[in-house]
């Protein structure tokens, strides 16, 4: 008999051999009828796959990622089989489960196209594949045998990539008469697929190399009742209308220029004013945390990037490097900030009384991504990152962690991101070659990560194997108003770079030691912040970040005199207020200015310039009578003073 132990720590004995979904059955049908695939020892598995030893087991349901993801990728096969059959000779390169569906990468041959009028047949191959309830088997084969097997049927990109793996550790997976090259794992058969459903389509080059085949890449989702489907497609719609890049254009907050360079955003004024407004709440906030201000140049000598690491691991994605009149002299544009900051580290002498040392930095870094990987603001070759690096004792590390974590909710909180996740990532224990650093060094970073979520309470997940080769890290994934998942902050513990640069410090022993180096970046980048923030809002800022607070609107021409003087107003009291003096109605202005999404809007007509008092509308509650202009202003000032105040209070 073997022991399996279950998530509750209850353990049950079973036959050698016996499947995760004998098991479900055994506890309850309805259980079975749920689950979609299985963890064994921390490792996905198909369900149907024997266990033959001593085992750990979590059963996994569509609310659990990995069961999502086992659901989705048979979902791709799926996908495959159906356009097997529909478009004979294609050839298919990958097709992996995403974060919300899959896709398959497909040649369908020289001179046949997959266009949007054709997803409806294929969507309804999928559905007649579903009802035929196919098994998905599993089998290991000799790399000789899957070679046979794929150079059969004239499977190139199969071919290749069965090249770079090892022999006998290669599996296929079959269904119908469609077999694929696959590590799995995937749910029993094709009847769990209810609902289906072709996104898009789009180019993508065979193992993203510009220079190889560009194949079509279909996007695609599935759900196991059609409910689901109906409203996930719902929640595209809304995307489709919150995107940052159509809002962007409407409110005139950013462009792109093929003269300037794809990739490269040109933030207008009005852009600029929002962005200015978070680098400078941002900067309030460092403040109070006793951060520094540091300035670096946007390129470095090559020689810099050769010692940080940075040319080996971003070399074929950087900009190439700029030669300069002194022959073999050569300049990188940076990816990164933090070699500089350790440069600054460097220029004086450090003793331990003087760490923590907090240098921040809205450092600008250019990488050259891949034309087709561009997108809007959430994929740029340059942008500016909020950057700090803290250099501080091994003993300090958890402090500063801790502080950190508070400008990340103080962050969070102020901009309504406060459904987030958090994940710690940590070293591989089976695997420490993978790492630098000592073991008593590793241990401290860790278990400070650890102690600061426990002491906020912040419940995060655990991955073991995935921390940086330079220590261990945190990161926070927002979901914002549609429930997708962004990661913006991340905290990195870091004993390379200082060893790199030979950091030091003189410890109170009166001898030399090596600081300990933190990375943190709240935003993440300004430029994909801005669009996370853009879709999340829908562009409806709140009234501390918005470009414009507020715009006046005369009745007609001759009000507009007053409504001039009643912006110079409002101005004085530090808002920022436009006036519309366009000769149209003033339906027709109330209209336009709410598609700018402007927080308030003040008309004035002739009891308004009687009075000298405005008639108030406000975003999303229309109509709020009239007021004094002094009154209407000093409230707004209060209001903005209340939410800065609430926005910057350290959290406890």
């Amino acid at each position: 008999m073997i022991k399996i132990t279950f998530p509750d720590r209850s353990v049950r004995e079973y036959e050698p051999g016996i499947t995760a979904m004998q098991i479900a059955e055994n506890i309850s049908p309805r259980l079975a009828q749920e689950v979609l695939a299985a963890s064994v020892n921390g490792e996905t598995w198909d369900l149907t796959r024997p266990i033959n030893e001593d085992s750990s087991l979590t059963l996994l349901k569509w609310d659990d990622a990995e069961g999502k993801h086992a659901y989705w990728h048979s979902s791709a096969h799926l996908m495959a089989e159906a356009l097997q059959e529909l478009y004979p000779g294609i050839k298919f390169g990958i097709g992996p489960a995403i974060e919300n569906g899959f896709y398959y990468d497909v040649d369908p041959g020289e001179g046949v196209s997959i266009k949007e009028s054709d997803f409806p047949a294929i969507e309804k191959k999928m559905t007649e594949l579903i009802a035929r309830k196919e098994n998905i088997v599993r089998q290991s084969i000799s790399k000789a045998d899957a070679v046979a097997l794929f150079a059969n049927r004239g499977e190139s990109y199969k071919l290749e990539l069965i090249n770079d793996l090892a022999d006998g550790s290669i599996t296929t997976y079959t269904q119908g008469n469609f077999t694929d090259l696959c590590r799995g794992p995937h749910i029993p058969d094709t009847s769990y697929i209810k609902a289906v459903k072709i996104l898009s389509a789009a180019g993508a080059y065979w193992r993203g190399d510009e220079k190889r085949p560009q194949l079509t890449r279909l996007y695609g989702i599935t759900f196991p009742k059609k409910k689901m489907l109906d409203e996930y497609l719902l929640l595209l719609e809304e995307a489709k209308k919150r995107d940052h890049r159509k809002i962007g254009k409407e409110l005139e907050l950013f462009a792109f220029s093929q003269n300037v360079g794809a990739g490269l955003p040109l933030w207008l004024p009005k852009g600029t004013q929002l962005r200015l407004r978070l680098e400078d709440f941002l900067k309030k906030i460092q403040r109070d945390f006793d951060y520094e201000q540091v300035m670096t140049p946007h390129i470095g000598n090559k020689q810099l990037y050769l010692i940080s690491g940075h040319y080996e691991k971003y070399g074929k994605d950087s900009f190439q490097p700029i030669s300069t009149p002194e022959e073999g002299e050569e300049f990188l544009l940076k990816p990164m900030n933090c070699p500089h900051h350790c440069e600054i580290y460097k220029v004086a002498p450090r003793s331990y009384k003087d760490l923590p040392l907090r240098l921040a930095e809205f450092g600008t870094v250019y990488r050259y991504e891949q034309s087709g990987e561009l997108h809007g603001l959430t994929r740029v070759r340059g942008f500016t990152q909020d950057d700090a690096h803290i250099f501080c004792t091994p003993d300090q590390v958890k402090n500063e962690f801790l502080k950190v974590m508070d400008i990340i909710f103080i962050i969070f909180k102020a901009l309504d991101f406060e459904n987030f996740e958090a994940q710690i990532s940590l070293r591989d224990p089976d695997d420490k070659k993978k790492y630098i650093g000592s073991d008593e060094n590793w241990e401290k970073a860790e278990r400070a990560i650890v102690e600061a979520c426990e002491e906020k309470g912040l419940k995060a997940r655990v991955e073991l194997g995935e921390a940086a080769f330079y220590g261990p890290k945190l990161d926070f994934m927002v979901k914002d108003a549609l429930g997708r998942r962004w990661q913006l902050g991340t905290i990195q513990v870091d004993y390379n770079l200082p060893e790199r640069f030979e950091l030091e410090y003189t410890g109170a022993d009166n001898q030399k030691h090596r600081p300990v180096m933190i990375h943190r970046a709240p935003f993440g980048s300004m430029e994909r912040f801005v669009a996370v923030l853009i879709e999340h809002t829908a562009g409806k800022f709140p009234l501390w970040l918005s470009p414009d607070q507020v715009v006046i609107l005369p009745i007609s021409e001759k009000f507009n005199d007053y409504a001039c003087e009643a912006a110079k107003t409002l101005k004085r009291y530090g808002l920022r207020a436009e006036v519309d003096s366009r000769n149209e109605k003033i339906g027709r202005k109330i209209r336009d200015n709410e598609l700018k999404r402007i927080p308030y809007l003040l008309i004035v007509g002739e009891k308004e310039v009687e009075n000298q008092e405005v008639s108030v509308r406000k975003r999303g509650e229309g109509d709020k009578g009239s007021v004094k202009l002094t009154t209407f202003a000093e409230e707004l000032v209060h209001e903005i003073e209340e939410a800065m105040y609430s926005n910057t209070q350290k959290n406890n």
